[in-house]
């Protein structure tokens, strides 16, 4: 979406700041204030705030926000512990929910007019995937040193020199399926919901590509963290 239909964008001119015209900014103050990078902000705020003044104080018999926060962290433990094992989810559960509710955050937040996912933005989709990335292959140095490149080389001794290339291609192209895959759904959400809006109404005839949105955003962070813990439980496994 362009500037003049976000509504950062004019508190930044109220403001006196640089509106970028551009998907990052020309110069570095406007690089800072590009929609992706406030609407990223925006999102980190309310993760921060949203769970502070639901959750309230941790109480034995808990409220409502409790109960509801409760059944998100129990439940993305129970899905990364039946993916990647008890040890496996205890150790990266951080990081992995971080991703999850960042995500379906992120993704979410375009659906209401005035505002912009910042994940359909390619910097903040190959950001997160390249987190993923480094994390997979520290994480093969970690529990396996130097032995980690058997995963690289086949089963057998003489495919070496055909497994290696492809192996290191496959993992390369990881960065491209994750961070494309994940941007590219939500830019077309974002960009058929505002060629609705302008064309077809402010909100009963998108009401559909409204609900569509909401699934797509669900099922986009869920494959993305998906795809995050099988290749670290892969990295983490002994070559076979």
């Amino acid at each position: 979406m362009e500037h003049p239909i976000l509504f950062i964008s004019v508190i930044l001119q109220a403001m006196g700041l640089p509106v970028p015209h551009t998907l990052v900014g020309e110069t570095l103050l406007a690089k800072l204030v590009s929609p992706h990078m406030t609407y990223t902000w925006f999102v980190m705020a309310f993760l921060i705030i949203v769970p502070k003044l639901t959750l309230g104080k941790i109480e034995m018999v808990p409220g409502k926000g409790q109960n509801f926060w409760e059944a998100v962290i129990s439940g993305m433990e129970g899905f990364m512990a039946d993916n990647m094992g008890k040890e496996g989810a205890k150790m990266m559960f951080p990081m992995l929910a971080t991703f999850a509710l960042y995500i379906v955050t992120a993704n979410m937040v375009g659906l209401m007019p005035g505002f912009m996912s910042p994940t359909s933005n390619l910097n903040i989709t190959l950001g997160c995937t390249l987190i993923v990335f480094v994390t997979t292959h520290f994480l093969g140095l970690k529990f396996h040193g130097a032995g980690y490149i058997k995963h690289f080389l086949g089963p057998i001794p003489w495919l070496i020199p055909l497994m290696f290339p492809i192996e290191v291609i496959s993992h390369l192209a990881r960065i491209l399926s994750l961070s494309i895959r994940l941007f590219g759904n939500i830019m077309a959400k974002e960009t058929l919901l505002g060629i609705l809006f302008m064309l077809a109404g402010a909100f009963f005839a998108p009401l559909p590509i409204l609900c569509l949105g909401v699934f797509v955003s669900i099922v986009q962070a869920l494959v993305f963290v998906l795809l995050s813990i099988l290749y670290f439980s892969a990295a983490m496994e002994h070559a076979h």
